[in-house]
């Protein structure tokens, strides 16, 4: 048997941070772990308390180097959309979190950039990177929550 206390679970509360330019180009990143599954920037909190801005511009560090940390030049743009997405974690990364846990609580954020970017990915994490079309991009999504994450870009472009 499996002695569960000593591990380290997965909080199921994340962030989803669609990073953009102003022409509404969007950059999706592909999944280390599924070649198939193309993504805006995801990821979860490091702590209970850790704010969830704290946590998108970790995760945006993490994972494409581009710094919109407090005190960056991105900073301020660094949005905070007010959206939540309460999905069911799909079943191959359900043994990151504790046992019973089936939902996470997704918080949506926009980065708008001033051009395309080139990022750094986190070889672990992810293996390349393409910017898109917004709409495009929104197809290119295996997620349905990022899709739809991103086919709101325009209204809050706006």
């Amino acid at each position: 048997m499996t002695d569960h206390a000593d591990r380290v679970w997965k909080i199921p509360e994340s962030v989803l941070v669609v990073i953009y330019t102003p022409a509404l180009d969007v950059l999706l990143i592909r999944r280390a772990d599924a070649d198939e599954f193309w993504q805006s920037v995801t990821g979860s909190k490091d702590a209970l308390d850790e704010p969830t801005m704290l946590t998108a511009a970790r995760e945006v560090g993490e994972e494409t180097g581009i710094d919109c940390g407090e005190g960056s030049a991105l900073a301020a743009h660094l949005v905070d959309w007010g959206v939540r997405n309460v999905y069911e974690i799909y079943p191959q990364w359900l043994g990151r979190y504790a046992p019973g846990t089936r939902h996470n609580t997704e918080h949506l954020f926009g980065l708008c950039v001033p051009e395309r970017l080139t990022p750094t990915l986190a070889p672990r994490e992810h293996t390349a990177w393409q910017w898109l079309p917004y709409r495009d991009a929104a197809d290119a999504c295996f997620s349905p929550s990022n899709a739809e994450a991103i086919l709101l870009l325009p209204q809050f472009v706006q």
